[in-house]
Formats: structure tokens, C-alpha cells, sequence
């Protein structure tokens, strides 16, 4: 296996597609990943079955959401193990259980008015507050919001506008709360994380990014933070060093204690393309979903392997 990081922070990586699975099934994009309490990990994806549940080993435990979903965006899971679908496609959140049954829905199937504030217009992502259960959906695409929900789906509050200041949005791609509850927003194409406290109020921002996609916390006693960061450069740099796209370690101050890759986007073991999602599991382990053909299929060269999940798995110290 390749090795990507170094000292405390060194990692195996899968370099193939992780997962066991049949011959005659695809991820196609991977858009997202979790992992539950017992480290079983969700893969949400545009291929064969839309969630695909894995043991901690990459065998299948079970699939469903088939003819569900318009197009698979984000996954969460929630501290009672519910599993939090964002369709960008149609336009909603929907709530699971473990097993894919249906339990909530926000949202329908028409957008709100792009960039009216109002819920949703092709959201990204969602976020559980671990002590209270309130819901947060990143309103992503075609708005620059954030909407905060109570347990049982009813709409509380909404912040941001488009901008690039201090609390305001340029695609809130992804989102995540600590165990205090504070929020943790990927600003891609701002290329920053924003830390705001759970009522809204902005608090401090991450910079010095590539572009920030996916963000995830581990919630140990001293979390870390790992953010998927895209390729930010033109395809006049492309051979330019860390540019990402790549996995960027960092501490609860935004301190980065590792960057995982210093490579332009290819198809080697220990490079990525497009890391769109991310999570990581009770050993540290991160599983890296990526939108290869998305993000590069028309603009760029895809990839000539498409590769949708990646493993990092961490070495002792």
C-alpha cells in the first residue's frame, strides 16, 4: 500500500475502490460517506444501489434507497443512528433508519427561487446537534444559507447571504457540529471552514485552504478535524504541489498537524481527484468518497480509472 502523511499522522491508503463489491455493481460517484457507532460505513452514491452499508472490512451488510433518489449529495448520521439523506436533485432531506425506512421528509420536489434565503435550492449536506437533535442543512448550490430545524422538522432560523465576507457563503458545501454543538462549514469556493456557535453567530474561520469540500470531526476528548479539499489550481498549473486536491488534518484551533497528499489530482494510490465526502471511524481510519467524472468529466481529463472510495488507514505512532 502507499503511504500518505507522516510521524503520528502516517496512512496506509486502499488505492483501489474500497468496499467488496459484486462484479456487476458501481459506486459511479461516491457523494458521500458516514460511519455509525459500530463502524459500519454508508456509502451514498449514484451507481447500482444509492446507500450501500459496509462492515468495517468492506463487506456488504446491506443496501437500500433504490428508485428513491433524483441525485445522492450528502449523508449524515445521527447520534440515535438515523441515517440523514440531502437529494440536491429533488430537493430534499430525508430521514432514515438504519435499515431505510422511511421516518421524515423536508422539503419537495420545486426548488425555492434561487438565492432567496428560503428553503431549499439544490442543498448539499446536514448536521445533528448532538445534545439537543436540532438539524442544520447547508442550502448549498443555489442558495446561501444555512437552516436550523427542530427534531421533528420545524424551521427555527436561517442565516447567510452570498459574499465572500466574514458569515457569508460561496457554495455551503458541507456542515458539522462538535459536541458543544459549535457548526463547522466547508465554504468551498471560499476555501475556508467558518465556525459559528449553534444559534448562528460567527465565531472564526479556518483560511490558508484549497478548495474546502467536505469536512468531518472525530469527537475524541482532543478532536481533530479532517477536511477533503478539491484541486484548486487551472489547467495551465496543473503539475503545481499542494494545489490538492487532498485530506487536510487539524486541530479544534484550525492548527493543521498534517496535509495527506502534495500532489496535483491522478490516478496513483495516495492522490485523489475529487473528495466530495469524508468520515472517519473510532481507529482513525478516514474513508474519502470522491466525484471523479463530476468534477472533471468536462472540464478536465477524468480520470481513466474512475475511483470513487478511498481508505486511509492509520499506522500506530
Amino acid at each position: 500500500m502507499a503511504e500518505l502523511g507522516s510521524g503520528e499522522f502516517t496512512y496506509e491508503v486502499s488505492g483501489e475502490n474500497w468496499g467488496n463489491l459484486p462484479e456487476d455493481w458501481t459506486y459511479k460517484e461516491a457523494t458521500a460517506v458516514a460511519v455509525d457507532a459500530a463502524d459500519n460505513v454508508y456509502v451514498f452514491n449514484r451507481g447500482t444501489h444509492p446507500m450501500i452499508v459496509f462492515d468495517p472490512n468492506g463487506n456488504v451488510l446491506r443496501t437500500w434507497g433504490d428508485g428513491v433518489f433524483n441525485n445522492p449529495h450528502g449523508v449524515t448520521i445521527g447520534p440515535d443512528g438515523s441515517v440523514y439523506c440531502v437529494d440536491n436533485g429533488d430537493h430534499t432531506v430525508r430521514k432514515f433508519s438504519a435499515e431505510g425506512k422511511l421516518l421524515m421528509t423536508l422539503g419537495g420536489q420545486h426548488p425555492s427561487p434561487a438565492m432567496s434565503g428560503e428553503p431549499f435550492n439544490l442543498p448539499t449536506h446536514m448536521a445533528v446537534d448532538p445534545r439537543t437533535g436540532d438539524l442544520y442543512v447547508a442550502d448549498g448550490y443555489g442558495n446561501a444559507r444555512v437552516h436550523k430545524y427542530s427534531p421533528d422538522g420545524r424551521l427555527l432560523n436561517s442565516w447567510g447571504e452570498s459574499g465572500t465576507d466574514e458569515g457569508q457563503f460561496n457554495i455551503v458545501h458541507n456542515i458539522i457540529t462538535d459536541k458543544e454543538g459549535w457548526l463547522y462549514i466547508a465554504d468551498r469556493e471560499n476555501q475556508r471552514v467558518q465556525v459559528f456557535s449553534p444559534d448562528g453567530e460567527y465565531e472564526t474561520q479556518w483560511v490558508n485552504m484549497s478548495r474546502a469540500a467536505c469536512i468531518c470531526t472525530d469527537h475524541g476528548k482532543d478532536p481533530l478535524f479532517y477536511v477533503g479539499e478539491y484541486f484548486c489550481g487551472l489547467s495551465s498549473n496543473v503539475k503545481g504541489t499542494n494545489l490538492g486536491p487532498r485530506v487536510t488534518v487539524m486541530d479544534i484551533n484550525g492548527t493543521v498537524k498534517a496535509r495527506l497528499s502534495d500532489q496535483s489530482y491522478g490516478d496513483d494510490p495516495g492522490r485523489f481527484y475529487a473528495p466530495h465526502g469524508i468520515a472517519v471511524d473510532s481507529t482513525g481510519s478516514i474513508y474519502v468518497a470522491e466525484v471523479s467524472w463530476s468534477e472533471f468529466g468536462q472540464t478536465m481529463e477524468p480520470p481513466r480509472e474512475p475511483r470513487s472510495m478511498q481508505k486511509l488507514v492509520r499506522k500506530p505512532a
